[in-house]
């Protein structure tokens, strides 16, 4: 398996992703260009900047990305109260971590590979942000499972999960399915009910004059 460069080995934050067998395809097939000039003007953000810190407070699950020492990649569904993956400083993100199915395969690739993903999904607004960096999982720290604990939840913290940023971007909305949770849909249901216990209400009075 081929190492990612380090941190202080990196031209560019994009070099997290955009390793050289990445650039050798992407001049193959005619985007290193463009590519090229987003290194060299703005390039990717390395830290929590206030566009992200509001698309975060509103997201209630996302996708992490570990992989083993041999390369074995997994991806492990996280899902919570809106915001539950919060900023802990201008370069980390952090989640309170629940008992679950107790298989650890999250835990035993950060164990021995602290590389991580993280897969941010807007789906109600065909939004999506990449993170790339590295996991650590924290256990025995009372006041920082105090910090990220949701005092609504009332599972047990079992440990927090610290993700320090490499590198991060927002993706493009296109193939994005607008998808909607429970939460976003109740108030339109709300308002449908309501209206339908008017209609009702007005039929049966009507039919009765």
């Amino acid at each position: 398996m081929t190492a990612n460069p380090s941190p202080s080995d990196r031209a560019y934050p994009s070099d997290v992703a955009f390793t050289p067998a990445v650039k050798s395809i992407q001049e193959q097939k005619g985007s290193r260009a463009s590519y090229a000039r987003m290194e060299r003007a703005r390039g990717w953000e390395t830290t929590v900047t206030e566009q992200l810190t509001e698309f975060l407070s509103g997201l209630d699950m996302f996708y992490l990305g570990t992989a083993n020492a041999q390369g074995q990649p997994y991806i492990q569904y996280r899902g919570g109260s809106p915001g539950f993956l919060r900023v802990v400083d201008e370069q980390t993100l952090g989640f309170a971590d629940f008992g679950g199915n107790r298989q650890y395969v999250t835990l035993g690739n950060l164990a021995e590979n602290p590389r991580a993903f993280i897969f941010l999904m807007d789906y109600a607004n065909s939004q999506r942000v990449k993170l790339w960096g590295t996991a650590t999982a924290v256990e025995g720290d009372a006041a920082l499972v105090e910090r990220l604990r949701d005092p609504a939840y009332p599972g047990n913290v079992e440990r927090v999960i610290l993700f320090k940023l490499a590198a991060w971007d927002v993706n493009c909305s296109q193939h994005i399915h607008p998808r909607f949770s429970q939460r976003q849909l109740a108030p339109a249901i709300e308002r449908l009910q309501g209206r339908i216990a008017e209609l009702e209400a007005e039929v049966a009075r009507l039919r009765g004059e």
